[in-house]
């Protein structure tokens, strides 16, 4: 019986500890150090949150620079994040990945090799970047969709990239919604 009671004592000290104190300090001390991380890194435009720059959006219209194919749910559905789990040999994947292919060089209007990250998912479905070279094929189309000079289109991505994570560590990376927000700006400002 006393073993008993010393685990029990055990256990729910720890409860206390790990399950109830130590979340509280961390979240009181992340609020503190870093809100707005720790609010979701939320982007604001006039006053109300459009979106996070953590978390993909979808962006149909051709006025906007648009992400990589999300397979989360119906697409950017942070409650279904995770890959399609289609591998390399499946036909579905392969047709997909064909069509958004056909769609890019006809948007584009040529048949140049589409950069790989504006036909593939990321693992979580999720991503709200694009590589340099997915966000600069996708110039011609914008500037013409928005009536602008292709070299103002290309100087706003150019100055919208964001390099490596301490100079090392990723790929240097376009966050979507903010380049869009610049260019909604850019467009308002001519």
């Amino acid at each position: 019986m006393k073993l008993f009671k010393q685990s029990l004592l055990i256990n729910v000290w720890l409860i206390l500890v790990l399950g109830l104190a130590y979340p509280v300090v961390m979240t009181g001390l992340a609020q503190l150090l870093f809100p707005r991380r720790a609010n979701g890194s939320l982007i604001e435009k006039d006053g109300k949150v459009v979106g996070s720059e953590l978390i993909g959006q979808a962006f149909a219209d051709a006025k906007y620079f648009h992400g990589r194919p999300s397979a989360a749910g119906n697409g950017y559905d942070a409650l279904a994040s995770g890959g399609s789990n289609l591998g390399p040999t499946s036909k579905a994947l392969m047709d997909r990945v064909d069509g958004d292919v056909a769609r890019e060089r006809k948007a584009a209007g040529t048949a140049d090799a589409v950069p790989v990250d504006l036909v593939t998912a990321s693992g979580s479905g999720l991503d709200p970047d694009l590589s340099p070279a997915a966000a600069l094929w996708q110039v011609p189309s914008v500037a013409k969709a928005r009536g602008l000079d292709e070299s103002k289109v290309r100087a706003l991505v150019e100055s919208s990239v964001t390099g490596r994570t301490f100079g090392v560590l990723g790929e240097p990376r376009v966050n979507v919604l903010r380049l869009n927000l610049a260019l909604d700006a850019a467009s308002a400002g001519r």
